[in-house]
């Protein structure tokens, strides 16, 4: 979707989807500083300036606030500063301090693991495969397929989204035979097409410079725009295996988003100037509005796990402001105690919170030149 409109659409689906992952974010500090008897100054939807007081009774302000990203949590004493009140988050044990900062993590991580098992519960998709280009002579052209076709089974057998094959690696492994594509057309028809892949011989016999095939077992290829990725249907599993789908999901996203923190760094320092491998919030939200149109809400949710995981890695960093940060922070103060002054801390805060705007600031830069460049 492009146009006024198309902008209007990716600004209230970047909100809905990260909005609603910090704000839970943030209810996990507010619910266990409420259960460990922390006083709770405010709890805002948004951040400031402030609209609107919808709630002023009892010790807790709740907000709703203009900029409608998330949400945040402002505590007795949070600042470092001494307090009198025995409910500040100053006089609090260092456990608990602990744990009120983590939460917040812990929130985001359940929210991936609970989203990755719902769609493995109830609603994976298949996987088909859209090409835009056929090889003259091929098999694909011998049967008759055409530029924007898809294929969506083999033999009959369909490819889940979580499952370990998918329809390329189910060409390769039938190189040689007579197969039928359950095929989509373009405009929405299927048809059964039986074609003889090419043998594995033939497809050796074929290599670039460097030693990498230039034929596949059925000739179409990426030349006239890359591959697409075809969903449709959806497949369901029993709980206790999509609870086990879930939690290797969200493992294997908390080590993806790891190596892509590292590969980060790594660029920083060496190669300032090129393109990060990191997207900035024009970017996400870029991403989830392709992502809404080209693939539906089922993989929009799962983006939303997949960010989820990216909140709760990126907030347990030990850099303030954020919660692992001034974790860091308080375990420093438990160990050298006063000779970290209230200065210091609030100064190293401020610091910190200049690096992360400047560096927001300097991916969304990329990002818009990604996009004016035609990339997403």
């Amino acid at each position: 979707m492009t146009g006024p409109l198309g902008v209007v659409v990716t600004i209230a689906l970047f909100i809905i989807v990260l909005g609603s992952l910090v704000l839970i974010h943030e209810i996990g500090h507010f619910v266990t500083a409420r259960l460990a008897g922390v006083r709770v100054l405010e709890f805002g939807i948004g951040f400031p300036p402030r609209a609107k007081v919808i709630r002023a009774k009892g010790e807790t302000l709740y907000t709703l606030n203009w900029l409608p990203i998330g949400g945040f949590v402002k505590l007795e004493g949070e600042d470092g500063g001494d307090d009198a009140d025995p409910r500040s988050f100053v006089r609090a044990r260092l456990p608990v301090k602990l744990i009120i900062l983590v939460s917040g993590v812990l929130m985001n991580l359940i929210v991936s693991l609970v989203i990755f098992t719902s769609i493995a519960w109830l609603a994976t998709p298949f996987v088909g495969l859209k090409f835009f280009t056929v090889e003259p002579g091929s098999p694909a052209a011998t049967a008759d397929l055409r530029s924007g076709d898809a294929i969506l089974a083999i033999d009959g057998n369909q490819y889940e989204f979580f499952g370990e094959g998918q329809v390329l690696s189910g060409l390769l492994d039938n190189a040689g035979e007579t197969v039928t594509l359950t095929i989509e057309h373009p405009d929405g028809s299927t048809a059964q097409v039986p074609v003889t892949l090419r043998s594995q011989a033939e497809i050796d016999a074929s290599r670039d410079e460097k030693g990498r095939p230039t034929k596949g077992p059925l000739g179409v290829n990426q030349d006239g725009g890359p591959f697409q990725t075809r969903f449709y249907g959806t497949y369901t599993r029993d709980l206790p295996t999509a609870i086990g789908v879930g939690a290797s999901e969200t493992v294997r996203w908390f080590g993806v988003i790891l190596g892509g923190l590292g590969d980060l760094a790594r660029q920083v320092i060496t190669n300032p100037t090129a393109p990060p491998p990191v997207s900035g919030p024009i970017g996400i939200a870029t991403q989830i509005s392709d992502i809404f149109f080209g693939a539906g809400f089922i993989m929009t949710l799962y983006v939303a796990g997949i960010l989820s995981a990216n909140l709760a890695l990126v907030n347990a960093l030990p850099f303030p402001p954020l919660d692992g940060g001034r974790m860091a922070m308080i375990l420093l103060k438990s160990l050298f105690g006063s000779r970290i002054s209230v200065r210091a801390e609030q100064m190293t805060y401020v610091v910190g919170f200049v690096f992360l705007f400047g560096f927001l600031i300097w991916v969304s830069g990329f990002d818009i030149v990604r996009i004016l460049s035609g990339g997403s």
